[in-house]
């Protein structure tokens, strides 16, 4: 096994277990606590202190796939192979399931929370839908058309959102949801789409071993190929800048595929494009990569039982373990001060930061 730096940077906290395979994690905002659902159909709350659990629901034998925290932190919505959408609403005292979307057919793999209203996208095999939490209600569905939906996502200032499948992505204006959708060709299918922190760039990770990324509002993207397999997942970074930074620092790209983790970083000159980093450690599929809030440090999970941390986005800082079967998921709460994972035996993992260490990279 490699060896990471002698100065740690997360300590682990406390772990727990669930019945089976951890498929997602979403944290609160103010990073109290997150909640994890597994491949057996549970659903849990952890208090991040304590890792104390408050159970939504047992397990009930199909997975729930995705979780999401609403932008206020009042709601909380889960969905998978019951074609169900739950939503719980948590504030003030024991949570409550205020609502069930039944979906008969669908498998609900994909779902988001608007950034700043209580407003939830949610997949729906050929169509997306909007869900309204203050009026209960559907607000539109979008219909793909071309395929089932693979990913969506809201961008930052919250005034589109961007949904891809086979041969595109589409974009619907918020404001204007019947008007006919923005189209980007892709040529293939993308199984994962990220608009930057700052909004200007969106990406596209897809079926055919490539990564496309376009320049909002520039209709041409550059692609980058190479890949061993399809890019099943893309993460952007967005460092914090500082009154005497003389240039605002640019986001990175980062993106995985079978073991390989490549970081993009744009180049000065539009002619090149993007210039990628290879960071290859990994001995087993990469399940997952997050980078640390306002910080180029990276996060990227998988099965041979790591988690690496990668110091600016390049340099083994840090290697967690504790799940010998393999990690399966992770994110980082808003404040970058700690980190959850799950792994494919039920494991839920809380590191925090090590108050002895020197800082984050």
């Amino acid at each position: 096994m490699p060896k990471a730096k002698p100065q740690d940077l997360l300590k682990l906290l406390w772990h727990q277990t669930l019945s089976d395979y951890v498929t997602a994690i979403s944290w609160s905002p103010d990073g109290a606590w997150f909640a994890a659902s597994s491949a057996a159909g549970e659903v849990a709350l952890y208090a991040a202190k304590t890792g104390e659990i408050t159970v939504l629901q047992e397990a009930q034998g199909e997975s729930v796939d995705a979780l999401a925290v609403s932008c206020d932190g009042a709601f909380l919505a889960a969905g998978g192979q019951a074609g169900m959408v739950w939503i719980w609403q948590l504030g003030g005292g024991t949570p409550t399931l205020v609502t069930t979307l039944p979906h008969a057919r669908a498998w609900i793999d994909r779902l988001q929370w608007h950034p700043q209203h209580p407003e939830l996208a949610f997949s729906l095999g050929r169509y997306a839908q909007v869900w309204d939490a203050t009026t209960q209600s559907i607000v539109t569905t979008l219909n793909f058309e071309s395929s089932s939906v693979l990913d969506l996502a809201w961008h930052p200032q919250g005034d589109r959102l961007s949904i891809s499948g086979n041969q595109s992505i589409k974009t619907w204006r918020r404001r204007d949801w019947d008007d006919d959708p923005i189209v980007r060709e892709i040529g293939g299918a993308s199984g994962a789409i990220a608009w930057s922190p700052d909004g200007t760039h969106l990406a596209s990770g897809n079926n055919d071993h490539s990564v496309l990324v376009w320049e909002d509002p520039n209709p041409h993207p550059w692609r980058m190929q190479g890949f061993p397999g399809k890019v099943r997942q893309l993460t952007w970074s967005m460092p914090k800048t500082t009154p005497k930074a003389t240039t605002t620092a640019k986001p990175r790209l980062a993106s995985i595929s079978g073991e390989g983790v490549v970081v993009w970083t744009k180049d000065r000159d539009p002619s090149i494009g993007w210039n990628a980093q290879v960071l290859d450690m990994h001995q087993g599929v990469t399940r997952a990569i997050a980078f640390q809030p306002h910080s180029l440090l990276l996060a990227s999970a998988a099965e041979d039982g790591w988690i690496c941390l990668w110091h600016k986005a390049s340099h083994l800082a840090q290697i967690l373990q504790g799940a010998p079967a393999g990690f399966s998921c992770l994110a980082w709460n808003s404040q970058g001060h700690a980190i959850a994972a799950g792994g494919s035996r039920g494991e839920v993992f809380l590191w925090t930061e090590n108050t002895k260490g020197k800082g984050f990279g």
